[in-house]
């Protein structure tokens, strides 16, 4: 890719493995203080994933697991509401410094802002959590290095609907063929592939190390560090030296 221009960066599961620690453990705090025997355990949790957003995960565990329940008049307002409240919590969460960044996901945003690339953050989560997360990598006082925050409900559809790609795409005029996505999942991957984005970096982790990810450029275990390389699992490109060269260059490499 020797036009390459900018970065699109996923968040939940890729920036930091926020799912089964961070996102699993708010949802059940906020479902104890409302009241509801609800817990979602780990295995349960990695079946929710299915779907992306929370409150359309919500929706989706009371329609496939909890069918029985009695539903409040104003469903609607009721997940909101309980969604907010998880949002809270999981913003708490980061702030006490309990789930730090991936392995190589600095290292390579500071190569990348360091090269000139632009860099975006492209998710389906609320902008509360990502600025949570940014702010304990980056620090207070908006000093990270994205110039664009596409998330939450800024579009009707969420991943594996393309909508949250193509929005940032126009709002930062890039062409498709100008971005590597990075994602974790496959929902993600189908996202940015909708979307016109031929390059897509998938870094796995313990939710969607099995899922399908045809297609993807390049599949990694990690981002990497020089003292903890990533290890090539796949992908469509030629990846034989990977770590070497660095992936920031290995980028740039690929078409």
């Amino acid at each position: 890719m020797s036009n390459l221009q900018a970065l699109l960066w996923d968040v939940d599961g890729t920036l930091a493995d926020t799912e089964r620690d961070g996102h699993r453990v708010a949802f059940n705090t906020a479902f104890s203080q409302a009241g509801l025997e609800w817990h979602w355990d780990a295995r349960l949790y990695g079946q929710l994933l299915n779907v992306t957003g929370g409150k359309e995960r919500i929706r989706y565990y009371l329609e496939r697991f909890n069918p029985g329940w009695e539903r409040p008049a104003d469903l609607d307002r009721f997940i909101a509401e309980l969604h907010r409240r998880k949002s809270e919590i999981f913003v708490t969460l980061m702030e006490e410094g309990l789930i730090p960044p991936r392995n190589g996901v600095i290292r390579l945003i500071d190569e990348a802002a360091e090269a000139g690339l632009r860099l975006a953050i492209v998710t389906t989560t609320t902008p509360a959590n990502v600025e949570a997360l940014l702010s304990r990598f980056f620090g207070h006082m908006g000093k990270h290095p994205f110039e664009l925050i596409a998330a939450g409900d800024v579009v009707p559809a969420k991943k594996p609907a393309p909508d949250i790609y193509l929005w940032a795409l126009e709002k930062m005029d890039l062409q498709p063929r100008a971005c590597v996505a990075i994602e974790d999942s496959h929902n993600g991957l189908r996202s940015a592939t909708a979307a016109g984005i031929q390059t897509v970096i998938i870094t796995v982790n313990g939710y969607t190390a099995e899922e399908d990810f045809t297609g993807a450029s390049l599949i990694v275990d990690q981002l990497g560090e020089q003292q903890s390389p990533a290890r090539v699992l796949g992908g469509a490109v030629d990846h034989a030296s990977l770590v070497d060269v660095g992936l920031l260059h290995r980028l740039h490499a690929l078409s």
